[in-house]
C-alpha cells in the first residue's frame, strides 16, 4: 500500500460520520504521525460520499456484534495491510426506551455492538501494534459514558462500559508505546437517533431536535484527529450545559439525580401527550 492506507469497516451509522473522519484524515495525510500509517475506522452504512481522494480506502464489511466475524475481519485487515497503526472505534447504535418495557435481547444487542464488538476488534489488532512498538487506539464513546440520562439506559450502559475498558487499556499499554484516547461527544448532527432502536428492537426513526442542532461531524472529526496528534487521553466534546452536568454528578449527586428525575417526568409527559 502506498503511503497512508485506510481500512474502512462499514457498520451502522457511526458515532461521528465515516465520511467526515475520512475527509479530515485525508487532509492530514502528510503529517508525521499519520503518514505511512494504516488507519482502521469502523462505522458506516453506505458509501463514503462523493469526492476524489489520493488514497482510496479499502472496505471490509462485517457484523461488529458477531465476535467471530470481528476476528475474521481483523485477520483480513492484517492480511491486506500487514499492520495496523491507528484504530478508531467509531461504530455504534443508540437507544430510546423505557427500562421496564425493554426486551433483554435489545440490551444485549446494544452491548454487543457498542462494547463487545469494539473490544473484540481492539484485542484482535493490538498484537500488530505491540509488534511494531507503535499504535493508537481511539474509542468514540459519548457524554453518556460519563453521565446517564433517562430513557437511554442500554446506550448509556454500553458507553459506561466503553469508558471503563479503554481507561484500563490505556494504563496497561504504556509499556508498549500504545496510546489510548477516549472521545466523549455530546450531540452530533448524524443519523444516530434516526437509526436508534426502541424497546422491542424496532427502529426509532426520529431525528431528535438535540441531534439536529448538535455539532457538525466535520468539527468533531477535527477534534478527534487533533486528539490523536496530541496523544490526548480523555476528551470531552460538549456544550456548556452537558459539561456542567458531567462535573455536577460527582460534586452534587443529589442535585444531579433530582434534575434527571425532572427530565424523566418531562419526557414521560411529552410521550403521553
Amino acid at each position: 500500500m502506498d503511503l497512508t492506507s485506510w481500512v474502512i469497516l462499514p457498520f451502522l451509522i457511526g458515532s461521528i460520520g465515516i465520511y467526515s473522519l475520512f475527509k479530515v484524515l485525508q487532509k492530514l495525510r502528510t503529517s508525521a504521525y499519520i503518514q505511512d500509517a494504516v488507519v482502521v475506522i469502523t462505522g458506516a452504512t453506505s458509501g463514503l460520499g462523493k469526492g476524489k481522494y489520493m488514497y482510496k480506502p479499502h472496505t471490509v464489511i462485517f457484523d461488529l456484534s458477531d465476535v467471530e466475524a470481528v476476528t475474521s475481519a481483523a485477520n483480513e485487515i492484517l492480511h491486506l495491510a500487514g499492520k495496523v497503526d491507528i484504530l478508531i472505534n467509531n461504530a455504534g447504535i443508540s437507544f430510546r426506551g423505557n427500562i421496564l418495557n425493554t426486551e433483554i435481547n435489545v440490551d444485549r444487542m446494544i452491548m454487543d455492538t457498542n462494547y463487545f464488538g469494539p473490544v473484540a476488534l481492539t484485542k484482535a489488532l493490538l498484537p500488530s501494534m505491540i509488534k511494531n512498538k507503535r499504535g493508537h487506539v481511539v474509542a468514540i464513546s459519548s457524554i453518556q459514558g460519563k453521565i446517564s440520562i433517562p430513557f437511554r439506559s442500554a446506550y448509556s450502559a454500553s458507553k459506561h462500559a466503553t469508558q471503563a475498558f479503554f481507561d484500563c487499556l490505556r494504563a496497561e499499554m504504556v509499556p508498549y508505546n500504545i496510546d489510548v484516547t477516549v472521545i466523549s461527544p455530546g450531540y452530533i448532527q448524524t443519523n444516530l437517533s434516526l437509526n436508534a432502536v426502541t424497546e422491542d428492537g424496532s427502529k426509532y426513526g426520529v431525528m431528535d431536535k438535540t441531534t439536529a442542532e448538535g455539532r457538525s461531524p466535520e468539527d468533531v472529526a477535527k477534534i478527534v484527529l487533533r486528539a490523536i496528534g496530541e496523544r490526548s487521553k480523555d476528551v470531552l466534546v460538549a456544550g456548556l450545559v452537558p459539561t456542567l452536568a458531567v462535573y455536577l454528578r460527582p460534586l452534587s449527586p443529589t442535585i444531579f439525580f433530582a434534575l434527571m428525575a425532572a427530565r424523566a417526568k418531562k419526557e414521560r409527559k411529552l410521550k403521553n401527550a
